[in-house]
């Protein structure tokens, strides 16, 4: 169950501005990644936030109003397929969190970072493996995080219709990578990624 344990135990080492920080998109053939910050006021309470893919995805887009109107501040940033296959999907993932943690106004002095990756950003930082079911603030990361990919998929789903990524959002389902070997890959396809080559 999420709740603020670690926002508490850092607040008791006298940090104020927690992120919470998470990613959407590692795991796709296409698409970008997408990384989102959220510093989350003290005592905060987000009944209907949790780890974004243990929601509907009607109640991760009314999660993701409430969340930025409940935030002292969220950022989100994008790091494209091109990028990615340039540097691989881990670097890709770490930047994008770089950029959204950069991007937050106020500046934080403490980060709670989904997964055992530390960014590369010169303030305190705690890496907690499924953080996303541990953590509101990294929960609330993860829900900006997958609405805002889930929105730039369809708009791709739009540009080319035959991959059907409105349903699989990029995902390796067999009707995605029966597309891919009947059509070949598109423009926004991860092509480092092995089933994307083959």
């Amino acid at each position: 169950m999420n709740n603020l344990s670690y926002e508490y135990q850092a607040r008791r080492e006298g940090y104020s501005l927690i992120a919470g920080v998470d990613e959407a998109g590692r795991g796709p053939l296409a698409g970008p990644v997408v990384a989102a910050a959220v510093i989350l006021p003290e005592n905060v309470v987000l009944n209907d936030v949790k780890d974004s893919k243990k929601m509907s995805e009607k109640a991760r887009k009314r999660a993701f109003s409430r969340i930025q109107k409940s935030s002292v501040a969220t950022a989100i940033s994008v790091v494209n397929p091109d990028e990615i296959d340039r540097v691989n999907i881990l670097q890709a993932t770490l930047t994008a969190m770089k950029k959204a943690i950069l991007s937050l106004n106020p500046s934080p002095d403490y980060l709670l970072i989904d997964g055992n990756h530390p960014v590369d950003y010169p303030i305190n930082q705690r890496c907690i493996i499924k953080g996303d079911q541990l953590s509101l603030s990294i929960s609330a990361a993860s829900i900006l995080a997958k609405v805002y990919r889930d929105s730039i998929m369809f708009s791709f789903h739009d540009l080319y219709p035959q991959y059907g990524f409105f349903s699989n959002k990029g995902y390796g389902t067999s009707e995605h990578i029966n597309a891919i070997v009947r059509y070949g890959p598109c423009p926004i396809h991860r092509l480092t990624f092995k089933r994307v080559r083959s």
